[in-house]
């Protein structure tokens, strides 16, 4: 591995970080499980299996990784609860519920839209 020495300005580097961070939260939370996911949590806090029942076809390792990826970048609170057997919940942070606004756009978008581009689909497909 190579690395260079950065010589711009404070404030390019400062960009070039955000850019960067940007790109990888994007490819992280840019799949239809992680979606699902926010969308499935919602304003509530729901264990694994609830989770898991709110998205249909998730296999236990997708919501596995994809909540650990979650977690990680500060979308999902994990909280464990010292039970036998340990009880586990799951629910969305400020920033989760911010991005949670943003997919529910997204599915106003696609409901607005569904028309035409199941229109342009059929055209495409000749």
């Amino acid at each position: 591995m190579v690395t260079k020495q950065f010589t711009g300005s404070p404030e390019d580097a400062d960009l070039a970080r955000a850019d960067s961070l940007a790109r990888e939260i994007f490819s992280d939370v840019a799949n239809k499980w992680a979606f699902l996911i926010v969308e499935g949590l919602g304003d509530r806090t729901l264990r694994f299996s609830q989770l898991r029942n709110e998205i249909e076809g998730i296999s236990h390792k997708m919501l596995t990784q994809n909540l650990r990826m979650l977690e990680r970048n500060g979308l999902v609170e994990r909280t464990v609860y010292p039970t036998v057997p340990p009880r586990v919940e799951y629910t969305l942070t400020e920033p989760g519920q911010a991005l949670r606004a943003t997919v529910d756009g997204m599915c106003g978008w696609t409901r607005r839209y569904l028309g035409h581009i199941e229109a342009a689909r059929r055209h495409f497909e000749r």
